[in-house]
């Protein structure tokens, strides 16, 4: 039954359809090896129970010919979307006791196609993090170990205990979040899939908010199809999110095992000079563009000169954006409650934001203050609204001579939990390469696609034109077709 947990969400569907298996037994076999891998810390709340009772159902829908899409598919939900009766907290203090009534729209999604959830992925305070350290529940550790010590590394952020889960077998497929890469720098970290719709693909309604203008939902996944599968079923318009986008959603399954040749691929040369991208990375990248040109695609050089601008772009919008969300926690409208001697007003606003909020998270609401204040927001919010169009119109030009951009997803591979703990910018540099994209709100996925020195994965990153998930699924299932590598942590 063990070896259930390793098949894809396809196979898995196929062979529940056949009755070679049940989804009970699909399901069981998911929380054993939660129980086995519990240190990994992947999970904030667990509900076995609950999912066994789902199983039973989709068990009943299968034996009458009335299975949904993913039906009995076991699945980890991050701890940022509202999940009616059942806890969730954004892994901070701050929503330590918070039950919602109502179920975030991604989620429905998933659950009204069969999905079955497993519990709530651990994840960064308020997604704001690049290593899963910023968890008021404790780090989520990487399954994945360097071959030369036994140091614990980081799964990335802010969606680590998705990716965790994902890539330790302890759910088949997770539904994440993704402001600045969230989904894809913890996938290229952990081996796994993971991808990121055009900004209004997905639902926002019921995903508690970091930035309004960058949040998109997103997933992860160990193959590129069950990717498409997943994506295909969270996509399409919800009148209940303003920026949701009445489009029509593409059959993204379709595009597995297309073929290739003749497309054109934008590489943007300039970048492979920034210093912060590691040597094995770079081998990583040239592979891969030598891999498709034996494919016959045409490699076409693009220029993206803003592109270097992004990271202090994206942390001052998304510090002013979540500074007013974040507002709304005072401990009288929302969130934990503390309260002093004289409990007057501003104390407890205080006290409560000063108790609730984790250091990250208060770092980033006095940034996005700062840049808001009537001194400074010429200087610092306006002029970021400016360049972030500069940095579309790079992208906008690009698409006028390709049909998508490759590029790595992380600038290297999953380093130590315990490093730069004290050190933030070194921790946003993490994020240099997946912020263009969530900035100009374009379609982008990470995929596997080598090994370090240390035989630890290292995941490439293929960016669409806005609204062109087909083709980033094209192309990405093309290079993990032609790799044909097998990402498995050790002793898993």
């Amino acid at each position: 039954m063990n070896n259930l947990v390793k098949l894809t969400i396809s196979q898995a569907v196929s062979g529940l359809k056949n009755k070679e298996f049940t989804a009970t037994d699909l399901v069981t076999a998911h929380i054993n090896q939660m129980d086995k891998y519990r240190y990994i810390n992947s999970y904030i709340t667990e509900i076995p129970e609950l999912a066994l009772q789902a199983a039973k159902k989709s068990d009943f829908l299968i034996q009458n010919n009335q299975a949904r899409p993913i039906e009995g598919i076991p699945v980890s939900i991050k701890d940022l979307f509202c999940t009616k009766g059942i806890l969730t907290t954004a892994a901070s203090k701050m929503l330590q006791n918070f039950t919602p009534v109502y179920d975030a729209t991604a989620y429905s999604k998933i659950i009204n196609a069969g999905g079955i959830m497993l519990g709530k992925g651990n994840m960064d305070e308020f997604a704001m993090g690049s290593a899963n350290i910023n968890s008021y529940f404790g780090n989520v550790i990487n399954p994945w170990k360097a071959e030369s010590d036994d140091v614990d590394l980081t799964p990335g952020g802010s969606s680590g205990g998705s990716s965790a889960a994902v890539a330790a077998f302890m759910a088949m497929a997770a539904l994440g979040s993704d402001t600045g890469g969230s989904v894809r720098q913890p996938a290229s970290y952990t081996g796994t899939v993971g991808i990121k719709p055009s900004y209004g693909r997905c639902s926002r309604w019921g995903m508690i908010a970091f930035s309004c203008s960058l949040d998109q939902p997103g997933v992860i996944t160990r193959t590129v199809e069950d990717a498409a599968i997943m994506l295909e079923i969270m996509m399409g318009y919800d009148e209940k999110d303003s920026t949701s986008l009445n489009a029509e959603v593409p059959n993204l399954r379709s595009a597995v095992n297309q073929p290739i040749k003749g497309m054109k691929i934008g590489i943007p040369y300039d970048l492979m000079e920034n210093r912060s991208l590691s040597s094995e990375i770079i081998t990583m990248w040239q592979n891969t563009i030598n891999l498709l040109k034996d494919h016959g695609v045409e490699i076409v050089s693009i220029g993206l000169p803003y592109i270097n601008y992004a990271l202090p772009v994206y942390y001052v919008l998304s510090s002013a954006e979540a500074s007013s969300n974040l507002a709304r926690y005072d401990g009288v409208r929302y969130g934990l409650r503390v309260e002093g001697k004289d409990s007057n007003i501003n104390e407890i606003y205080e006290l409560s934001r000063s108790e609730g909020f984790g250091a990250e998270v208060k770092r980033r609401i006095m940034m996005g203050t700062y840049a808001l204040a009537s001194t400074n927001i010429n200087s610092y919010y306006i002029k970021a609204q400016q360049v972030r169009r500069l940095i579309v119109n790079d992208f906008t030009n690009s698409f006028n001579k390709v049909d998508c951009i490759l590029i790595p997803s992380a600038p290297t591979a999953a380093f130590p939990l315990n490093s730069n703990q004290d050190d933030p910018v070194t921790m946003y540099l993490n994020d240099i390469l997946t912020i263009p994209a969530s900035l100009a709100g374009l379609p982008c996925i990470s995929i596997p696609a080598g090994f370090s020195a240390n035989k630890l994965p290292l995941g490439m990153q293929v960016i669409g034109s806005r609204l062109d998930e087909y083709n980033i699924i094209k192309i990405s299932s093309a290079i993990e077709k032609a790799l044909n590598l097998k990402f498995i942590p050790k002793g898993f």
